[in-house]
């Protein structure tokens, strides 16, 4: 049995369908009979409509329908993965800005987008509130959300702070963000009598298929959803939104297939984003630096329709070793969409976490490093279990040789360069992976290839690459000699691609099944009296390169193809593997330059070392690196959603100028070294969930490094010329 393709620098195996165009998308996919869908939007952001007006609409060239509240196919508000708490267009209620109030259907898009243009609303309007500063209710403890509790207290930290040497207090402050996929969201739906199809933008095929099955009252068995790629997704994609729903309803109505895209704007309002976020810290430390209390306090943007709060602070009560820790995650009712997982959701918290400790250090004169070498940990803090795997301060040690860290002066101000101030700072990272069940097949087909279907996605994070190669080495064959299916609840069920999730899920179901596959393959082959290998010993044979060998006797061989060849079907293998969820680490060194006259920011130089349990695919983890330090840099010093305070309209919904980092933007150098240490609790053949991790610490590396360079310490995200100057 081969092992030679996982850890490697494989190639994405989609790579060249992509770049050459043939990898359809959701809405690429050829449909007989298309029609195109296209949302009205409410201009108010709390009110009821009053007067809506389709008859120009109607009339306007290549029209087929136009749906409102008042004549839209009742449906369900469905449970679980659609957290927005109603559904648009069953009643007259305004919740906020950019509420689907119309969808007309035409023949073309274009036909669709100029009808919408006609349908003339009048609303009865009420003041809303858009902004944590304009919150017209108090604060409150939301209900916990898929298990994890919203509050959490260890220990007595009034007290501990009452003893503590050193106290720390501070607010930490970050605006609504958008994901912004390249891939717009997209819906085709296609009914054949009471059964569907659905082709989604989706990053959970079977969450999906759940969603749309009960706001449509059908059986799940009933529906089908496919999206064999993804324009990225970011979390925006992980949730059930209402067009999908609204789409498949007027689908069946019409008795035809309807295909609704989102335009960029639209996006804004209808498929989540990261929420308004506000968090005070207080920290208390003995003289050495060691954590005595910590009290953090997140307020976030809720809405009136529900109480998701997706930006966890894990990391407070898990990551440093402190004995008195009260959490409280608060949330405030808004009229504002309903906000969803992006990106590394647990970096905000993170951001307040790493800036406050950096702070900590400065005031107690100890290394940045130093001080968190100071509260590492090896057990749990919530459970007191062991870790199976951290390697954390290992992280430390490779990051700060490689940045040399030891050169730093810790005197802020104190290195220039012609105009600029010079900076170094650093962070922890961190973040939750999460486990889904899955099952998972593996075929042998009578050519000798092998079939791994799976009903997971590839959201740009190189699942096709990674489940071959494992497919590759566990059956003993070339990489070419593998195809992956994934992407449609045809096949072995599966779950989200969010939370870090896909490698720790999938990835030891495909391992058994493949490995499974092999050894029934085996089986037949030394029980054929046509093969070369008829008698061997099981455990005597192996497998390399798609060949069978008696380990012994070398000479004596049979391959995948003619032996199952002569079986005259396919052999096939199902398994489906448990894993546990659990955390990832690094560390992120950058160093900044601040010019010092017009405050400009730039990241000229970035060390991140990190500990992903094994390395499966060593060019896609880089990647996800290289994109996590990119999210970062926009977060620190561009990105942000401005959100009329009168109206709830987002004013700046466009990637012109809702800025996002370019080229130009992107540090220069970016070094990414791995600890590549197996964790012996991972079924995952080691590995663990790694994709979002590299970007938690960075918005808060860069503000340390500001800091550093120019002595004005931080404290809201964008770092904008503004709060430089």
């Amino acid at each position: 049995m081969s092992r030679n393709l996982v850890g490697r620098d494989v190639a994405r195996v989609d790579g060249r369908a992509k770049v050459t165009g043939t990898a359809r998308y959701a809405a690429d996919q050829p449909v007989e009979g298309l029609l195109h869908g296209f949302l009205v939007l409410s201009t108010i952001a709390r009110g009821d409509v009053a007067r809506i007006d389709t008859d120009e609409a109607r009339r306007s060239p290549g029209v087929v329908a136009v749906y409102t509240h008042e004549n839209m196919p009742p449906l369900t508000v469905p449970e679980g993965f659609f957290v927005k708490g109603f559904l648009p267009m069953q009643q007259a209620w305004i919740h906020h800005n950019g509420q689907p109030v119309a969808l007309v259907v035409a023949h073309t898009f274009e036909q669709a987008r100029d009808a919408a243009t006609r349908v003339h609303v009048e609303y009865r309007t009420e003041t809303p509130a858009v902004a944590l500063a304009d919150a017209t209710e108090d604060p409150f403890v939301p209900l916990p959300f898929h298990g994890e509790a919203n509050e959490v207290i260890r220990g007595d930290v009034e007290r501990a702070f009452a003893g503590a040497a050193v106290l720390l207090d501070a607010e930490y402050r970050s605006p609504v963000h958008h994901h912004n996929p390249i891939e717009p969201h997209a819906t085709t739906s296609v009914w054949e009598g009471n059964r569907v199809t659905v082709y989604e933008t989706a990053q959970g095929v079977n969450a999906t298929r759940a969603m749309v099955a009960a706001a449509c009252r059908v059986p799940e068995d009933d529906v089908r959803v496919i999206s064999p790629y993804l324009g990225g997704g970011f979390g925006a994609k992980g949730l059930v939104w209402p067009h999908t729903l609204l789409t498949a309803a007027v689908s069946r109505d019409l008795g035809r297939p309807v295909r609704t895209v989102l335009t960029r704007a639209q996006m804004y309002t209808s498929a989540g984003h990261r929420s308004e976020f506000r968090q005070r810290l207080r920290i208390g430390a003995d003289r050495d630096g060691r954590l005595t209390a910590i009290e953090h306090t997140t307020t976030a943007q809720l809405t009136r329709t529900d109480e998701s709060v997706f930006n966890p602070s894990v990391a407070t009560h898990t990551l440093y070793a402190c004995p008195n820790v009260h959490v409280r995650q608060l949330g405030v009712r808004l009229d504002m969409p309903t906000s969803s997982f992006m990106r590394s959701p647990e970096l905000t918290a993170q951001f307040g976490l790493e800036t406050a400790l950096d702070e900590l250090s400065h005031s107690l004169g100890i290394d940045p490093v130093d001080l968190r070498l100071r509260n590492d940990v090896h057990v749990d803090q919530r459970t007191r279990e062991p870790y199976t795997g951290r390697h954390l301060a290992e992280c430390y040690r490779l990051a700060a040789e490689a940045f040399g860290w030891r050169r730093r002066d810790s005197r802020p101000g104190v290195r220039r360069d012609g105009d600029e101030y010079v900076g170094w700072g650093m962070a922890t990272e961190t973040h939750t992976f999460g486990n889904f069940p899955a099952s998972a097949s593996a075929s042998v087909l009578t050519d000798g290839r092998i079939r791994v279907s799976v009903a997971t996605q590839d959201i740009g994070t190189g699942t096709y690459t990674v489940l071959s190669q494992v497919a590759a080495d566990a059956a003993g064959v070339p990489l070419e000699q593998v195809t992956t299916a994934i992407g449609d609840t045809a096949l072995p069920e599966a779950g989200l691609s969010v939370a870090s999730s896909t490698v720790p899920s999938v990835v030891p179901s495909v391992d058994k099944a493949a490995r499974d596959v092999r050894d029934a393959v085996v089986r037949l082959a030394v029980a054929d009296r046509r093969s070369p290998l008829y008698g061997v010993p099981v455990d005597r044979v192996v497998v390399e390169q798609g060949r069978l060998f008696d380990s012994r006797r070398r000479s004596r061989s049979d391959t995948y193809r003619a032996v199952v060849g002569r079986h005259g079907r396919p052999v096939v293998a199902e398994a489906a593997v448990e894993n546990a969820p659990g955390h990832t680490y690094g560390a992120v060194f950058v160093e900044v330059r601040v010019h010092a006259r017009y405050g400009r920011v730039r990241v000229t130089r970035v060390v991140g070392a990190y500990d992903p349990g094994r390395v499966l695919n060593r060019r896609t983890l880089r990647g996800q690196v290289l994109g996590g330090v990119t999210w970062g840099v926009g977060l620190a010093l561009m990105e942000h959603t401005a959100v009329d305070r009168a109206t709830g309209r987002v004013v700046n919904p466009n990637l012109s100028t809702y800025l996002v980092p370019v080229n130009a933007d992107a540090p220069p150098r970016v070094d990414v070294l791995f600890v590549d240490q197996q964790d012996p609790g991972s079924t995952a053949i080691g590995a663990k969930g790694f994709g979002e991790t590299p970007m938690t610490g960075v918005p808060a590396a860069i503000g340390n490094a500001i800091f550093h360079a120019t002595g004005r310490r931080l404290r809201e995200v964008p770092f904008t010329l503004d709060k430089l100057l």
